[in-house]
């Protein structure tokens, strides 16, 4: 009868271990994306201004942008230097087009905001302005209320954010063990093999 070979159940067992630490890792990576979404969630019913994220501003310990997701700013789009649509819903979750009004700031630098919704996929005409609304993932602020004559866009919904960390884990911890239940029934034969 023959031995169980070294080298390669290390090798298995090594893999295993990793598969296991990926598991346990995206576990963690659940709990930190509930607690995000959570503060995402609060952050969305407030309804105090906060500034706009990316200013250039002379803080000791400024703000990070994710620290302001979904709350209300106020910016001042002093340029507006591009114009664009991406596909959208409006706030009645029609399928349609945002329009999105690339602005430059005081401190020159670039924003993005969604001005609003319409069917309609040519630009609207808009020069600039203060604008209100919510901070979105990008980041950028969408307008509300809607500017340039368009219908308000969907709000932005950190629902809408994926957290499928749990399927990872549960993913990487039945990769282990079918390496374990596989590596197995390959000694198993080696050793009637024998």
């Amino acid at each position: 009868m023959k031995r169980v070979p070294i080298v390669p159940t290390l090798i298995v067992l090594l893999a295993v271990a990793y598969m296991i630490h990926l598991g346990s890792w995206q576990l963690d990576r659940l709990k930190q994306k509930e607690a995000m979404l959570a503060r995402y969630q609060a952050a969305g019913s407030a309804t105090d201004e906060v500034d706009w994220p990316l200013e250039a501003r002379n803080e000791i310990d400024p703000p990070r942008p994710e620290d302001l997701m979904y709350r209300r700013a106020r910016l001042d789009c002093r340029r507006v230097v591009d114009m664009t649509t991406v596909s959208g819903q409006n706030s009645r979750g029609e399928p349609g087009m945002a329009h999105v009004a690339i602005c430059r700031l005081a401190d020159a630098h670039p924003v993005r905001v969604v001005l609003g919704w319409s069917r309609n996929p040519a630009s609207p005409v808009w020069s600039g302005g203060v604008v209100t609304g919510r901070i979105a993932p990008g980041p950028r602020l969408v307008a509300d209320p809607p500017l340039a004559g368009l219908q308000p866009n969907a709000k932005p919904d950190p629902a809408d954010i994926p957290n499928n960390h749990l399927a990872y884990a549960v993913q990487w911890f039945l990769f282990a063990g079918v390496a374990l239940v596989i590596y197995a029934l390959a000694l198993r034969k080696r050793m009637r093999a024998d």
